[in-house]
């Protein structure tokens, strides 16, 4: 037996209808959805791109903000 994955996007009708068909016809489906990311998760990936600004006080961030 061979597996096989396919992408499709639920919105589409011609989509729905393909999996009502598989179903159907008795195939195993399985539905991965994609895990989300945590905050930290999130924050360590910005430090690491650089998406990350460090102010010496709170003057110097409303300054660079432009208060």
């Amino acid at each position: 037996m061979a597996t096989y994955t396919i992408i499709l996007n639920e919105r589409s009708a011609k989509d729905k209808a393909l999996v009502e068909y598989l179903k159907a016809l008795g195939a195993l489906i399985t539905k991965v959805s994609p895990k989300r990311k945590g905050s930290l998760q999130r924050s360590m990936e910005d430090k690491k791109a650089g998406r990350i600004e460090r102010f010496d006080s709170s003057e110097d961030m409303f300054k660079s903000l432009g208060m």
